[in-house]
């Protein structure tokens, strides 16, 4: 069975002729009286007249020849259908660390709900968005670590980021020069096109065994691109000051540094950009921004087989012109 939410027409400027059927039938309810044989007599008076069934069936032979002239004029419109195919070839993608800096300072709460949960927010919408690319994930405060290699396994990426929080058995501090070697360690035997690190911080660098200089060296012998983000407001942010009995943080207004000379040159000299982030909204932009500038090219092949429709529309159109020839010349030929 035809299925015409699947139809196309190849030549729709077919259908026009669709306006002249409202003129045929204007035409001939005024003209069939002009149709049948006429005889002119005084009177009927002593005719008994009784009209038969014939004569008033007789319009049907021209709905006929309507019908016949709308399926020629949709076979001529060519319908058909197809099947697209689609074979999509996916070129080599991108391999991106997440470099996150996980100090306490990252609980302040210039950003909703605060610093950290809001990059998480930012951060798992930017790794959905990318389904080509591979993804690692990797933590630093006054030291760093790897909490997940290099995976095409997004559910695994992004469990990994929503269970990251503050820890306070990690070393007190901002090791930006040992999160920045570590994401390098982590990328340098990738085989991907583009090798790219997003490091954020919302300090300056006070503590690592690895000076930042010697990790952006590394980075540029290894061709990796590092776009860096500062992440706090200008001025004076509710940060952590100290553990409350409860052990809880008590808060306190604090004034917001970021070695902002540092990360711009460690974007500069991997030829990558720095940015700031001062709120959420600022946050969600610069992710998209880099999103911008790391596209994963994909080749995407379309074939389209088409079916041709027309035929049984020509052929049924066929048969009811000689069904209604026949019956003008065989029923309808002997009444007057």
């Amino acid at each position: 069975m035809l299925d015409w939410n699947n139809v196309t027409f190849e030549n729709p400027q077919w259908f026009w002729l669709f306006l002249v059927m409202p003129l045929l039938g204007l035409w001939y309810f005024w003209k069939r009286h002009l149709q049948s044989p006429e005889v002119k007599i005084s009177s009927l008076k002593g005719f008994k007249v009784k009209q038969g069934l014939l004569p008033k069936l007789k319009p049907f032979l021209f709905v006929l020849r309507l019908l016949v002239l709308a399926l020629l004029i949709t076979a001529m419109a060519r319908p058909r259908t197809v099947d697209v195919s689609t074979k999509t070839n996916k070129t080599q993608g991108i391999d991106i660390v997440m470099a996150i800096d996980v100090s306490a300072s990252m609980l302040a709460k210039d950003l909703e709900p605060n610093r950290l949960d809001a990059l998480k927010n930012v951060a798992s919408e930017f790794i959905e968005g990318r389904p080509n690319d591979r993804f690692g994930l990797v933590l630093f405060s006054g030291e760093s670590y790897t909490k997940t290699p290099i995976t095409s396994d997004k559910s695994i990426i992004l469990n990994a980021l929503d269970d990251v929080q503050f820890n306070n058995i990690m070393e007190s501090g901002t090791a930006i020069g040992m999160g920045l070697a570590t994401s390098v360690n982590r990328l340098k035997d990738s085989k991907a096109k583009s090798k790219v690190i997003i490091l954020l911080t919302d300090g300056v660098n006070n503590a690592g065994f690895i000076d930042p200089q010697i990790a952006t060296d590394l980075a540029i012998e290894y061709d990796i691109k590092a776009y860096t983000i500062g992440l706090g407001t200008n001025g004076m942010a509710l940060s952590p000051v100290a553990l409350s009995r409860s052990g809880g943080f008590r808060y306190g207004r604090i004034q917001v540094e970021i070695d902002e000379d540092l990360l711009k040159d460690i974007a500069k000299k991997t030829d990558g950009k720095y940015f700031r982030a001062t709120d959420n909204s600022k946050l969600e932009q610069i992710y998209e921004e880099i999103n911008k500038l790391e596209k994963t090219e994909i080749e995407e092949f379309k074939y389209y087989n088409y079916q041709e429709k027309f035929r049984p529309l020509a052929i049924l159109a066929g048969l009811l012109l000689l069904i209604e020839i026949a019956l003008r010349y065989t029923i309808f030929r002997s009444f007057v």
